[in-house]
């Protein structure tokens, strides 16, 4: 490629990952860790309230009740915390489907053109990604039993940026190369989607049998004769 075809393609780098949801992985993990052990919680606090009711313990019944109602809204609250960050790490599997190729072009034409030019200054690739959560971020996502209900603002703006990511990407993909010929149409998508090589895995030939050496014919056929002799 001529090498303003391949600067502009390494431009396009920051472009193709600045658009990209945040890796919410280690969120998602904690939240549905949390709401794993609310719900353990729960169950254990309404056992314990029919084993007191059964032994005619109406206040410490009461009392696991009310402790099981409060599990429950938490493991409630927890859930629709990990709605949302499921449904962003969903949006991140689309967005790195529908941006590898281009990505790996980026990639693919900076290390040409440092091939090209060993002595010439490049600056290194640099992704436009949302920066990770930060621990008073991840501390958020703590909840108590007396407030489980309170959605943090940074989990309003996630939904809101679903209906973004989702408005960018069909945009995206209903993008088309246009003719030369107006009566021709179009020359199919813009951008492709990755799609798997398809490639069938090699056949390997049989590993060649590997005859015993004579030494050990004669012992296994010893070792049969004693066998014989001993039934």
């Amino acid at each position: 490629m001529p090498e303003g075809r391949l600067l502009h393609l390494r431009d396009t780098y920051p472009v193709e990952t600045a658009w990209a949801p945040p890796h919410i992985g280690d969120e998602l993990r904690q939240v549905r860790a949390a709401a794993w052990d609310a719900r353990l919680a729960g169950l254990r606090a309404a056992a314990d309230a029919r084993a007191a009711a059964q032994h005619c313990d109406h206040d410490h019944a009461a009392a696991k009740h009310k402790l099981a109602a409060s599990y429950q809204a938490l493991e409630q609250a927890y859930r629709q915390r990990e709605t949302v960050f499921a449904t962003v790490m969903a949006d991140r599997a689309d967005w790195e489907a529908a941006t590898r190729t281009q990505r790996h072009l980026a990639i693919a034409a900076d290390a040409e053109l440092r091939r090209r030019h060993p002595g010439q200054h490049f600056l290194p690739l640099r992704s436009a990604e949302p920066a990770p959560a930060t621990r008073t971020q991840r501390d958020e996502l703590t909840l108590t039993l007396n407030q489980p209900g309170e959605i943090e603002q940074r989990i309003t703006d996630l939904a809101v940026g679903h209906r973004t990511f989702a408005d960018k990407l069909a945009d995206r993909q209903s993008q088309t190369i246009p003719s030369k010929d107006p009566d021709y149409g179009d020359l199919g998508p813009a951008f492709h989607a990755w799609t798997s090589s398809g490639q069938e895995p090699i056949l390997q030939p049989p590993k060649p049998e590997i005859p015993p050496s004579p030494r050990i014919l004669e012992r296994a056929m010893d070792r049969d004769a004693d066998w014989e002799a001993a039934d």
